[in-house]
C-alpha cells in the first residue's frame, strides 16, 4: 500500500486512548501503508486531545476577504490555516473514530468545522459547491458499541463520506468494527478486511 502514498495524514476521535478500538485498527492499517520502502511521511493529529469550537471571531474572520484580515483574524484563523494544510499536504488520510450516541464525537466534529473553509477545501459553483482537495484516498476507521454501521441510526458513517466527499476526497473506504459489545468478533472482521486491503494492494 505504501507505494501509492508518499504523505499520510492520520487524525484519531477516540476519547480512550488505552484499548481504543478504532485506534488499534487505526495502528494497523498505518502499519500496513507503511511497510516497505519508502515509507510515507507522516502527519498525525489526535483530535481527542481538543479543539476549539467555530465562534463569533473565527466566522468574522473566515468571512472576511483574505487582503482585508486584521493581525487578529489571522490569529483567530491560525489553527484552522494549519489543519487545512495538513489536509493538502496528504495525499492520503486515516480518520478513526468511535460512534458516540450515533453520531461523532463533538472534538471530530470541532475538525470537520475547522477545515471546511470555502475557497481553500471546496468553492460554490452555479451548479452548487466543488471540493478542492482531488486526487486523495481516504479510509474511515469506525468502531461502536451498539450502533450498526449503515444503518438507519448511524449519522456518523455516512456524514463523514459527505464531508470527504464535499471538499474533493471521492475515494473513501469505510472500515467498521461496529456492534462489539454484541459481537466481539466483528472487530477481527475489520482487522482482516485491513489486512485484505493491504495484501491486494
Amino acid at each position: 500500500m505504501n507505494n501509492q502514498t508518499k504523505t499520510l495524514l492520520r487524525i484519531d476521535a477516540s476519547a480512550r486512548t488505552e484499548n481504543s478500538v478504532s485506534r488499534q485498527l487505526g495502528d494497523r492499517l498505518e502499519n500496513a501503508i507503511s511497510s516497505g520502502s519508502p515509507s510515507p511521511h507522516i502527519t498525525k493529529r489526535d483530535v481527542a486531545e481538543g479543539l476549539p469550537f467555530v465562534n463569533e471571531a473565527w466566522i468574522a474572520a473566515n468571512f472576511t476577504p483574505d487582503a482585508d484580515r486584521t493581525a487578529e483574524h489571522r490569529n483567530a484563523l491560525s489553527l484552522s490555516d494549519a489543519l487545512v494544510e495538513q489536509l493538502k499536504a496528504a495525499d492520503t488520510i486515516i480518520l478513526t473514530t468511535p460512534i458516540y450516541n450515533f453520531g461523532v464525537p463533538a472534538t471530530l466534529k470541532a475538525w470537520v468545522d475547522m477545515i471546511a473553509r470555502v475557497g481553500l477545501t471546496f468553492r460554490y459553483t452555479e451548479n452548487g459547491p466543488v471540493g478542492l482537495l482531488e486526487n486523495k484516498r481516504a479510509y474511515i476507521v469506525i468502531a461502536s458499541g451498539g450502533t450498526p454501521v449503515g444503518s438507519d441510526i448511524d449519522y456518523a458513517s455516512g456524514y463523514l463520506r459527505h464531508i470527504m466527499g464535499f471538499i474533493g476526497i471521492t475515494d473513501v473506504t469505510i472500515i467498521a468494527a461496529d456492534q462489539i459489545m454484541k459481537n466481539e468478533d466483528n472487530a477481527l472482521r475489520a482487522r482482516a478486511e485491513i489486512d485484505a486491503l493491504a495484501a491486494a494492494a
